[in-house]
């Protein structure tokens, strides 16, 4: 608040700007979330959201976002970048496409009811949350998957009823390290809600910065609350938070 102009304010954002739906397809951002972050936008360095999704799918997902000033949107968990209306990023890996055909054989082989493959162009995800025991298919598939993922060079990242086949050499963590430094930050926000965040909070704590760092809370995860500096009310929470946030640095 003393020096909004170099702060960054990274997010992430399915179960932090859109809440967890059975079918991945379905989420959508929270409705009032592209109106904060737009005012935010205005007064801060910099808003970033760090994804595992493409960047195609979280626009589509959250209209407005393409209005908030200065928006970028780290896709593939860094891998691709959208600013400005422009999006860059290096060839997708060989593996993926593999996993890909290679991956409902290994389900079908398994026997599991109500498993879904979800396809994000540089990655593979597979959902149980719709599954009669969704604990008891993560578990059935952990380590079916990381035999393919390490066959094929690929890595596993867990989250909320998900296993995620992705490329090696990036996390939020790294991601969000490389963008502070690109962008002089000299302070720093981090807002997530699954393990997958916790590199990012790691490179909250690393930079050195003066930072914050903030739980999308949620029964489904606790790890990452034991670890925030705030824990909040999932998504309306989130909002809310940035809502005053922006309504704050507006007054200073």
């Amino acid at each position: 608040m003393r020096d909004p102009a170099g702060a960054v304010i990274g997010l992430d954002f399915d179960g932090t700007l859109s809440p967890i739906v059975p079918d991945p397809a379905s989420a959508a951002i929270h409705p009032e979330a592209p109106g904060v972050l737009a005012a935010l936008g205005e007064h801060v360095g910099a808003v970033a959201i760090l994804t595992g999704r493409p960047v195609t799918t979280v626009l589509d997902l959250g209209p407005g976002l393409a209005d908030v000033p200065g928006l970028v949107v780290l896709g593939h968990y860094g891998f691709e970048r959208w600013e400005g209306g422009k999006i860059s990023a290096p060839p997708p890996p060989p593996g993926v496409p593999r996993v890909k055909a290679e991956l409902p054989l290994l389900l079908d082989s398994l026997g599991l009811a109500g498993v879904v493959i979800e396809d994000k162009d540089r990655a593979v995800a597979v959902h149980t949350r719709r599954a009669p025991d969704p604990e008891g298919a993560l578990a059935a598939l952990r380590e079916p998957l990381a035999k393919l993922a390490e066959k094929h060079g690929l890595v596993v990242e867990p989250g909320r009823f998900v296993l995620e086949l992705r490329p090696p050499g990036m996390d939020k963590g790294h991601a969000l390290a490389l963008f502070l430094a690109e962008r002089d930050a000299r302070s720093v926000m981090f807002v997530g809600d699954d393990l997958g965040d916790l590199a990012a909070f790691d490179a909250v704590k690393a930079s050195e910065l003066p930072g914050v760092t903030v739980c999308s809370g949620s029964a489904e995860v606790t790890a990452l609350a034991d670890r925030a500096d705030i824990v909040v009310d999932g998504p309306d929470g989130v909002v809310a938070l940035l809502g005053e946030l922006a309504a704050a640095v507006s007054r200073s």
